[in-house]
């Protein structure tokens, strides 16, 4: 049976609202443990006022930050899945018609790079990215909306043959160029390699992976230790009040390229917003975080 574009349209707008509304629960579980180990009183404050909204926000079903961003998706398509309609279309449309319907209304974030004109519409809108999964029957769409504190510092640079030495001062040299200004306590995405908008996506895709898990690859599980460790001993904390917190993951991925280095670095504010689902060949909706 062929996964139908009412079925997308239906889902996208769905991740969409659901992501505003919720904390993930990974991410409340490292507040959590950043609430036990922060020594500053005033981080502390504010790592409970953080944990409360979240849990106020699920409660009462209304967002944990009015700046709700614009809609991101990535979408995976299964190589064995099949599908009706226009896929694209149908996400353009879940957005459309949950702009009509949502409460609290959204703010118009959605701007026109070349007026500055601010609503609801724009030239690829939703922003989508597409991959395909081998071996699999389903379509997954993850939705990551990207507000103005956490966007605006994402930055990217290329290398001649840099050292890992290289790549990580770079990186604390983001960091410390963003300061508190991308909401504290973040989670950072590192993507290296590839070409230069294969280092973006890498980047944006490993803020996507679970705090707490594990790098795979030990060079980079210990580039994120070393990493984590530098980011939160810059002492900006929750908010910039000053801490012990300021980072809670820092997630690297890399992919083979030239001699050329292109390194991506992106931020989640606290909040760090993503969900995720599949839709199988039977029509089922398997919901995922």
């Amino acid at each position: 049976m062929p996964i139908t574009q009412e079925a997308v349209k239906t889902l996208s707008a769905q991740l969409y609202d659901w992501s505003l509304r919720r904390v993930p629960d990974d991410t409340k579980d490292a507040l959590r443990r950043a609430r036990a180990t922060e020594t500053h009183e005033g981080a502390q404050r504010v790592l409970e006022i953080m944990l409360g909204s979240a849990l106020r926000a699920e409660q009462t079903d209304r967002f944990v930050c009015s700046d709700a961003g614009v809609p991101v998706f990535r979408v995976t398509l299964g190589a064995n899945a099949r599908w009706e309609g226009d896929l694209k279309a149908a996400i353009v449309e879940g957005f459309d018609e949950l702009v009509g319907r949502i409460q609290p209304p959204l703010l118009k974030h959605v701007t026109n790079p070349l007026t500055n004109e601010r609503g609801y519409k724009g030239k690829d809108m939703p922003l989508v990215t597409w991959e395909v999964e081998s071996g699999v029957d389903w379509i997954e769409i993850a939705c990551q909306p990207k507000a103005l504190g956490s966007g605006r510092w994402a930055q990217a640079e290329t290398f001649s043959f840099p050292s890992l030495a290289d790549i990580e001062a770079y990186v604390m040299k983001a960091v410390m160029q963003a300061g508190s200004q991308h909401c504290p306590p973040v989670i950072i995405g590192v993507g290296i390699g590839g070409s230069f908008d294969v280092a973006a996506k890498i980047a944006s895709k490993a803020t996507y992976r679970a705090i707490g898990s594990v790098n795979p690859e030990p060079v980079l599980a210990a580039m994120e230790e070393r990493l984590l460790h530098a980011v939160n001993a810059t002492g900006f904390g929750p908010m910039g009040t000053g801490g012990d917190t300021t980072a809670l993951a820092v997630h690297v991925d890399y992919s083979a390229g030239h001699g050329y280095t292109p390194v991506a670095i992106c931020f989640n504010c606290w909040i760090n917003r993503r969900t995720r689902a599949r839709i199988h060949a039977d029509g089922t909706v398997e919901r995922m975080e």
